[in-house]
């Protein structure tokens, strides 16, 4: 089964957009048969809309300070998405909660990616709060999005080694590497069909996937397939 080379992707941003770049640099080297069609942020001055636009990418700012309130902000936001009919809409480094009206009309094609090992940390300051709890491990993790803040079905996981000298910066560098790995090759399966939810759960190949989602192992010199494995 391979991906459709018309897969359409939409990506919300707050900031940088690091994990955009990464879809989009998968999306230009092959890996990802798939177009990137449009990139929202709610900040004018997220550097990835920059970034986006100098790859020749529709980009648009949906400012949420211009709405009273959060339905309001996520109207305009579903209004804008729909122009552009996405396959799949991940979110970047999106610093909005999101409600029902934004998440129902997408139900089941919208991917978020959290740096941490959910369903531990959810919310933010999670690379400190892992060092703080004595964590010998930290990651990232993504996740289909539901209602519930950061707690919609996990569906892959990267895991990293936390060390007797890590920082919350230090820390966060080595997760935002396995980010970089995971969102893209979640979306392939995305695209291939092969990730999907349902009322039970995250799915992958029609099997259900662990609480914890699949465990991604990153590439070895063994490995043939570039993207890595799983565990």
């Amino acid at each position: 089964m391979s991906a459709s080379p018309c897969g359409r992707i939409a990506v919300l941003i707050s900031g940088r957009g690091s994990n955009m770049r990464a879809l989009l640099d998968a999306c230009t080297h092959g890996a990802l048969p798939a177009k990137i069609s449009l990139v929202i942020s709610n900040r004018a001055d997220a550097e990835g809309l920059q970034t986006a636009r100098e790859a020749g990418i529709e980009t648009a700012c949906i400012a949420h300070a211009d709405y009273p309130t959060r339905e309001a902000f996520d109207a305009a936001l579903v209004d804008r998405l729909q122009q552009v009919q996405p396959d799949l809409v991940a979110l970047a480094g999106f610093m909005r909660i999101l409600t029902p009206v934004f998440i129902t009309p997408f139900a089941g094609r919208l991917l978020n990616i959290h740096p941490s090992l959910l369903p531990k940390y959810p919310g933010l300051h999670t690379h400190q709060r892992a060092i703080d709890a004595g964590d010998s491990e930290a990651g990232s993790t993504v996740h289909f999005v539901t209602p519930e803040l950061d707690g919609g079905p996990p569906v892959l996981q990267a895991r990293v080694p936390i060390r007797a000298d890590d920082t919350a910066d230090s820390l966060a560098q080595r997760v935002l590497e396995m980010e970089h790995a995971i969102y893209p090759l979640a979306a392939l399966w995305f695209l291939q069909g092969r990730l999907t939810l349902d009322k039970q759960g995250a799915l992958f190949d029609g099997q259900t996937i662990p609480a914890n989602g699949l465990q991604y192992r990153p590439p070895s010199v063994t490995d043939d397939a570039a993207a890595g494995g799983l565990v």
